[in-house]
């Protein structure tokens, strides 16, 4: 089976092939989420999930597309971390699934309120590089108990079990 990943980022990919595990030919590509570079709610999320899905299986031309996307929610609680994810395959609504929630420290709420995107937020916040692409902001808030492979890991397994279920009816 072709798998097309939506995206370069080492910790999506990695959470794609922890799901797909038994003799796939994966493929990454550089698919646009057509939403803003900081989505700022569900609904966007969701959206750069599914552009990113559809896109990379269009332009992919494989058996599964796959779009990760990570955003934030606001809520009467404050910003919220959210990540949702999209499984698409030819001739059916692509299947989707969100995943971890967690409150951000208002220190960095508010930089992206005022227009930051989070992984640059959070490079400067956790004095690290590269965070995006390895613990995510999940990581650091979390001591290191989830990192954003495992998070997007869990988003993947939703993806993938939703698929088969829907698969062999």
């Amino acid at each position: 089976m072709k798998i097309i990943i939506g995206s370069k980022n080492p910790a999506k990919i990695n959470a794609v092939k922890n799901c797909f595990p038994n003799h796939n030919e994966f493929v990454d590509l550089d698919i646009p989420s057509g939403v803003n570079e900081q989505p700022f709610s569900d609904e966007e999320t969701i959206k750069g999930a599914i552009n990113r899905a559809v896109g990379a299986l269009k332009q992919g031309n494989g058996d599964i597309g796959i779009g990760l996307e990570g955003g934030v929610q606001e809520t009467s609680f404050g910003l919220l971390i959210c990540n949702w994810g999209a499984l698409a395959v030819n001739e059916r609504e692509p299947y989707i699934a969100g995943g971890a929630r967690l409150l951000l420290p208002e220190e960095v709420a508010a930089r992206l309120r005022d227009g930051e995107e989070l992984g640059p937020v959070m490079n400067d916040y956790a004095k690290m590089q590269n965070v995006s692409k390895h613990e995510g902001a999940v990581g650091i808030f979390t001591n290191g108990s989830i990192n954003r492979v495992d998070m997007f890991t869990h988003l993947m397994k939703l993806l993938v079990g939703q698929y088969t279920y829907y698969s062999s009816r």
